[in-house]
């Protein structure tokens, strides 16, 4: 099955810059992933989403897609998308139908025994709020896949020789003919001397009992980047399971889950805060003190300022966690009824009642002025 157009995938121009391609992986990453959503289908489409991103992403890897699309000129007919390559192991490949029909075939064969990128992993952490607001150095500690320190990788017990497997002669491969109607027709499928590694193992590590790996719980170090935000990931490079066959180690992806605040609502890098006031408050005007996080700040209230009203203190928010620039806050003040008051509190909210009329539209500013007075007990 052919891949899809990266440029697709991501749902972007391919003149999209990279912030267009970021912003669009962040939306579809956490849309598709498997932790948020439990559909079929998701995590592959995760996979996709992940590797349309890496590709577009980096410069050089997005030149090359540009010129090339899916197909690796380094590997002939092969590529990103598999293409002409090989075909399966176990299956009827390029190289079958050249053997059909032209009695031969192609010679070239994956190495069973050569470098190859260790697997990634992903890691789910709950960080509170404010730690995800300001950053923090922390440790992880994660199960992986290493290379066995005893065998140094080999599978062999120490001291003792890995042969090569005489059946498929390292290749990992064993060749099946069967003459049809159409001439001698050849099918690869994996050794089952040595399960495709090319390798017999007379005596085995008693550690790794002959895989070369081990599973280990390592502890990483990891910055959490400040603003960093509910379901964003962190790539730490070099940090998955070993590499097979001293190939590279691959890469663990921290996913973050981030806790409610019990006051702070968090919307991108803006702050939400809904802030209690009385009515007198409102109606005179005051000076009021508000928390955020960055720490307690003054507000001024006009005369008259109506409940619901949304003040924003610039810069109060939180840092972008692309270094583009800063949130606000934004306060929210709603009056609260009290509901206990004493006789001379009740005794002035009648008057102020009586004097005020029966709609909003009857206030007028010398009746506003006699409230203020009213209010204050002069």
């Amino acid at each position: 099955m052919s891949k899809r157009d990266f440029y697709e995938v991501l749902g972007v121009s391919k003149t999209a810059s990279k912030e267009e391609i970021r912003k669009a992986y962040r939306k579809l990453s956490k849309q598709y992933h498997p932790d948020l959503n439990k559909e079929a289908g998701a995590e592959e489409k995760f996979k996709e989403v992940t590797e349309a991103f890496e590709t577009l992403s980096d410069e050089s890897k997005r030149a090359n897609y540009d010129r090339f699309g899916h197909s690796d000129p380094n590997q002939g007919f092969g590529g990103f998308g598999g293409g002409f390559g090989g075909g399966s192991a176990d299956g009827f490949g390029f190289e079958d139908i050249f053997s059909t029909f032209f009695g031969g075939g192609s010679t070239r064969r994956r190495d069973p025994n050569a470098p190859r990128k260790g697997d990634d992993l992903q890691y789910t952490m709950t960080v509170d709020f404010m730690e995800a607001v300001f950053g923090k150095e922390t440790e992880v500690e994660i199960p992986r896949e290493e290379t066995c320190d005893t065998c140094d990788g080999s599978g062999a017990k120490k001291g003792t020789p890995v042969n090569t497997c005489s059946h498929c002669s390292g290749t990992g491969q064993i060749s099946v003919t069967q003459n049809t109607p159409l001439g001698q027709m050849v099918n690869r499928r994996t050794c089952p001397h040595c399960q495709g590694t090319g390798k017999i193992i007379p005596e085995k590590c008693n550690t790794c009992h002959g895989s070369g790996r081990v599973t280990k719980r390592k502890k990483i170090k990891v910055t959490i980047p400040a603003g960093i935000d509910d379901g964003q990931q962190l790539r730490v490079s070099g940090q998955g399971e070993a590499g097979v066959n001293g190939g590279p180690a691959g890469n663990l992806y921290i996913v973050f889950r981030v806790k409610d605040h019990e006051s702070f609502v968090r919307e991108g890098d803006d702050i939400f805060l809904e802030v209690p006031v009385t009515f007198p408050q409102l109606a005179l005007g005051d000076e009021i003190e508000v928390p955020t996080v960055h720490g307690n700040v003054k507000l001024k209230v006009p005369a008259g300022t109506q409940t619901g009203t949304n003040f924003r203190l610039r810069g109060k928010g939180v840092k972008n966690v692309h270094g583009q620039g800063q949130g606000d806050q934004h306060v929210i003040l709603k009056v609260v009824t009290p509901k206990k008051m004493t006789e001379k509190q009740k005794e002035l909210l009648r008057e102020f009642a009586s004097i005020g009329g029966n709609s909003p539209d009857e206030y007028s500013s010398s009746l506003f002025d006699k409230i203020k007075r009213t209010l204050k007990g002069d």
